[in-house]
């Protein structure tokens, strides 16, 4: 059963670009038994087709690459270098592999959780002293930050971003402006300006391009 207050899966099933671009503002959240964390997307980056050298449907289907051949509003979750998961929407068709990347939030809900999860393994965590926890707006900067504040894991890979634990949601927030730039922390396919970000937020990673 579809959640009320999560995006559809219409919003999902449209060019990858035009969701890239929609999903800045939006809200992703997700319910654990510690409780819910939620952070407003301010950049995202899209992967779109077998022709995208940086998309994991390059080399055709797979067994981890189903979820991108799968139906829109699907999340896709991987892990990166053997260090890092990665969340991401699917979008478009099912049978045209696609999705957008969510590479940083602004946190809202569940802060103190989300500083415990990323401080948990660092010297910090059993340090008196607080001067190496990340500021706030670090939390979520950057998609293994972000998935680890919000606990995101193997777990959720291939949940239904419409009617699960995990989703997102539109609470009328509004950023301004957005800029689009090439896509970065890749090396094939790197000059192809899919990367989008609000506009001048301090939630944003890497370097602007």
């Amino acid at each position: 059963m579809r959640r009320a207050d999560a995006l559809p899966a219409a919003f999902y099933n449209r060019p990858t670009l035009d969701v890239t671009a929609d999903l800045i503002g939006k809200v992703l959240v997700h319910r654990t038994r510690a409780g819910i964390a939620a952070g407003m997307i301010v950049e995202a980056e899209a992967y779109i087709g077998e022709d995208d050298p940086a998309c994991h449907a390059a080399p055709g289907p797979t067994a981890r690459n189903a979820p991108l051949y799968g139906p829109p509003g699907v999340a896709y979750v991987y892990l990166n270098y053997g260090m890092h998961y990665l969340v991401n929407a699917v979008t478009e068709a099912e049978g045209s592999p696609a999705a957008v990347l969510i590479r940083s939030l602004e946190p809202l809900d569940g802060v103190e959780l989300m500083m415990r999860r990323r401080m948990t393994g660092t010297r910090s965590a059993s340090a008196t002293a607080t001067a190496d926890k990340p500021r706030k707006a670090d939390l979520c900067r950057g998609p293994g930050n972000l998935t680890k504040a919000l606990g995101i894991t193997l777990k959720e890979n291939r949940l239904d971003l419409t009617a699960s634990r995990l989703w997102i949601e539109d609470r009328g927030l509004e950023l301004g402006r957005v800029s689009w730039g090439t896509r970065i922390g890749i090396t094939r396919g790197a000059e192809r300006p899919w990367r989008c970000w609000a506009k001048g937020h301090p939630s944003v990673s890497g370097r602007i391009r």
